[in-house]
């Protein structure tokens, strides 16, 4: 930062998506510390992913939307006012009123004030039970009036495009039958024709949708148990709530006011540099008509803003042009469209391939001498998006019919020219990525990184793997320097061979002795294919510190000791035990988010004499400590809660019981929830069971910790039997073939083919594996055996439980407690934090 610069300051109107992209863009690139940024955010929260508005429901949480930075802790030259909006702008004297009474000076005034749901003038529109879906405050009040309406309530949307569709599985999630009703003859009639909105609307019917199409909305009335929704053919609906999600407007007031000109249509007119009539004010995003035209998606929102951020430092930057294409995942559903997609250029072609059995629909939109690609639309499946959408304007390298038939030609990156564009959210063509391959980017998160291709909507990311691919990067499968194997790659040996160990591995597939590495990965995998205690014989000197003990290291040298309570149950004798237990030794206790009961402070040589009581009491090791199943949290369910559709403490203690000891990559976490409320907070973990009125509707990979990710809908509606079969295929599947310490997002983040490959794979056996999948988790459950209880009953085992193997009757005099506070704490006594990569919790 240069201090003898000229500071200028520049107020931006609006934190969403959009203004958030102009204050990191002009952050980043004013190195000179030209400009102070004064942010006025009119919402409580700082910006987030409107775009993922949907994840919102079930998890309730607004940190998981936050976007990155969007706080800008420790920037100096940044103020981010929450709760603050710009009242009136003073054009002449350059100056803003914020609703707090604040006048505010400025050299560049940016308006980024997006838009705001349309609402149709319907009578009784104003009513309490009348929401919009825009905000997280949105989502809240629509989330209060479902659980006022009740288990199997109904919920109305007006409007069967994007966001109503994403409205109606909202309801759907919250436990309500969603009403879709659509004044157009289709759903979706912006994104899809009237074949392939036929499709979607029998797929979401499928999924539990009414859709009324072609209808408009009459009038709401007041009902005895919410409204009555008349429609335009004189139907009735009685419902609990109504969602409007009839389509957007510039939010365009405060231009109007200060005497901006506005567009016909709406939007705060500006040139290709997003300058307004006045040259000190600018606007951006969905409030911006860029030469009278208005763009409702974030990539061309994000376009302006990196332009605008330009402009203020000197640059000539223009608005290229927008890419409205589009692609969705709706209800589990996937529709695409790009370029000219309802083919209204002249003489344009349209091709065809329509599946009703398989529920898909294509159609390619080509030149009028059929060799260059204008647009196209996809329905079911979008797999073919990534690689067409780049050939958009240009000359087709095969016949149409060919790109879309199931068994007609592939496209590779080949095939795309290098100014092709591959990100249409942050415009990154084929060249800037291949150039950061070049340069060392020899994997996804470094061409993220170098490029920022694929960090928006992750649509890309099959096409920067066909890249690397193409470019002839071949990344290291190999475990360590001891094995060129895959940890994948060593399970079908040790499962096809029969080795049984470590030493027998390593000689006959590895070289030299081992490390850190490849023992504890090697014990896994064994453990993952037998029986056989993790302590017997070779394989208990390949166990990490935790799985050493059976017990997790804390960070004082002593241990944790967490006994299983399947499902949260736990007997009153047994609670007893527990509080008997800690006092009589001393342990702090603590309730886990696990609904199970954590006990702190065991010296190594208590251990035995502490599960010698646990095990009486008729418990068995929760396996805090290892690489396996952890927990499957529960609500009360049917039994108890009046809104539960299913009895989820008894599912849940059913998985917990079926998958106790199993060994895998990484720690798992399973939940069952007795309706959409989602009180056990299924979608967060790696395995979610969440019920419905039908059955079970099935979520994976979900994680916590650093980068958490909500699990995806796997199946729906299925029956205890089928929702088993499909845990033990998907668990298993899981355990073969993810990387070492590799939790469940990321292994199916990486899956060639993604959720559709997995859904393939678990749901409809396409590998034929899932007859072998199932007798593997047969074979896990029949052998089960509780560890600790294993060990009570062998002298062998049980001699490692010592402080000092030298001196087995002394105990560690290192380890102390403070006990002068409300709670016990460790002393460290000057010794070194274990480090935490071996801590098991």
């Amino acid at each position: 930062m240069n201090p003898t610069v000229a500071r200028k300051t520049a107020v931006v109107v609006g934190h969403g998506m959009v203004g958030h992209r102009f204050v990191e863009a002009l952050r980043s690139r004013d190195t000179e510390g030209q400009w102070q940024v004064i942010i006025l955010s009119e919402e409580q929260l700082p910006a987030y992913d409107r775009v993922g508005l949907s994840s919102y429901v079930g998890a309730w949480d607004p940190k998981a939307l936050a976007l990155p930075g969007n706080e800008y802790a420790g920037d100096a030259l940044v103020e981010l006012r929450l709760g603050q909006s710009a009242e009136s702008i003073d054009r002449a004297a350059r100056k803003v009123t914020t609703s707090s009474g604040d006048i505010l000076a400025y050299d560049a005034l940016v308006l980024a004030t997006g838009s705001y749901p349309f609402v149709p003038p319907v009578p009784g529109h104003d009513r309490p039970e009348c929401f919009v879906y825009r905000t997280i405050e949105d989502l809240d009040g629509i989330r209060a009036a479902a659980e006022a309406a009740g288990p199997g309530g109904v919920g109305v949307v007006v409007g069967g495009g994007l966001l109503g569709l994403e409205a109606a599985n909202a309801l759907r999630l919250l436990g309500l039958t969603p009403h879709v009703v659509e004044y157009n003859t289709r759903l979706m009639p912006a994104q899809v024709d009237e074949g392939g909105g036929a499709i979607l609307e029998r797929l979401v019917t499928d999924l539990g949708l009414h859709v009324h199409t072609g209808v408009g909305t009459s009038s709401i009335e007041p009902a005895d148990q919410g409204v009555r929704v008349t429609l335009s053919d004189e139907s009735v609906i009685d419902a609990g709530l109504v969602v409007f999600s009839a389509g957007v407007r510039p939010r365009d007031q405060i231009g109007r006011d200060a005497g901006l000109e506005i567009a016909p249509r709406g939007g705060i007119v500006t040139d290709l540099g997003l300058q307004t009539s006045d040259p000190n004010i600018w606007a951006i995003g969905e409030c911006a008509a860029v030469e009278g035209v208005c763009y409702g998606l974030v990539a061309p929102g994000y376009s302006t803003a990196e332009i605008v951020a330009d402009r203020l430092l000197g640059g000539a930057g223009e608005f290229p042009g927008a890419d409205m294409s589009t692609k969705l995942k709706l209800l589990g559903v996937d529709v695409a469209s790009f370029g000219d997609a309802h083919g209204v250029t002249e003489g344009a072609l349209s091709v065809v391939l329509h599946d009703a059995a398989k529920g898909t629909y294509a159609k390619l939109v080509v030149s009028d001498d059929a060799k260059t690609l204008l647009g196209g639309i996809l329905v079911g499946d979008a797999t073919a998006y990534s690689a067409l959408r780049p050939l958009v304007g240009r000359p087709l390298p095969a016949e149409p019919a060919a790109l879309i038939s199931p068994a007609g030609a592939e496209l590779g990156a080949d095939a795309l020219p290098d100014d092709a564009q591959i990100c249409s959210c942050n415009n990154v063509s084929k060249g800037a990525i291949c150039g950061a391959i070049a340069e060392g980017a020899c994997d996804i998160p470094a061409i993220k990184s170098c490029t920022s291709a694929g960090t928006s909507c992750g649509g890309c990311v099959p096409m920067l793997k066909k890249l690397l691919e193409q470019s002839g990067v071949e990344m290291s499968k190999a475990l360590c320097e001891h094995f060129e194997q895959s940890r994948a790659e060593l399970f079908q040996i040790v499962q096809v061979t029969g080795i049984r160990t470590f030493s027998g591995l390593i000689a006959k597939y590895g070289k030299g002795t081992g490390c850190d590495i490849c023992k504890p990965t090697v014990a896994s995998i064994l453990a993952s294919t037998s029986s056989d205690h993790i302590l017997d014989g070779e394989q208990a000197a390949l166990q990490d510190t935790n799985d050493h003990f059976l017990a997790n290291l804390q960070k004082n040298g002593t241990y944790s000791v967490v006994p299983r309570m399947p499902g949260g149950e736990v007997t009153a004798e047994q609670l007893i035990t527990i509080g008997e237990v800690a006092k009589e030794f001393g342990l702090y206790v603590k309730v886990t988010g696990g609904q199970r009961i954590d006990l702190f402070g065991a010296r190594v040589e208590q251990l035995p004499l502490i599960w010698k009581r646990l095990v009486d009491a008729g418990m068995e090791s929760g396996h805090a400590y290892g690489k396996s199943l952890r927990t499957v949290k529960s609500c009360v369910g049917s039994t108890w809660c009046r809104y539960g559709q299913q009895d989820s403490v008894g599912m849940a203690v059913l998985l917990e019981k079926r998958y106790r000891g199993l060994r895998s990559p990484h720690k798992l976490k399973l939940a069952v929830s007795g309706c959409a409320r989602e009180c056990a907070e299924a979608r967060g973990k790696d395995v979610g069971v969440i019920a419905t009125e039908n059955g079970w509707n099935l979520y994976v990979g979900g994680n916590g910790g650093l980068t958490p990710k909500h699990a995806v809908l796997l199946a729906g509606e299925l029956d205890d039997e089928t929702l088993i079969k499909y845990i033990d295929r998907y668990l298993m599947f899981y355990i073969r073939t993810a990387d070492r310490l590799q939790r469940t997002a990321p292994w199916q983040e990486a899956l060639e083919g993604g959720m559709d490959y997995l859904k393939q794979v678990i749901c409809e056996d396409s590998l034929g594996i899932a007859e072998d999948l199932e007798a593997a988790m047969a074979q896990h459950v029949a052998g089960y055996r509780d560890e600790w209880a294993a060990v009570l009953d062998d002298e062998e085992k049980l001699s490692r439980f010592v402080s000092f193997v030298n001196a087995p009757e002394e105990t560690d005099p290192t380890i102390s407690f403070d006990e002068s506070g409300e709670r016990k704490v460790p002393v460290l006594l000057g010794l070194p934090e274990v480090p935490v990569a071996t801590q098991g919790k």
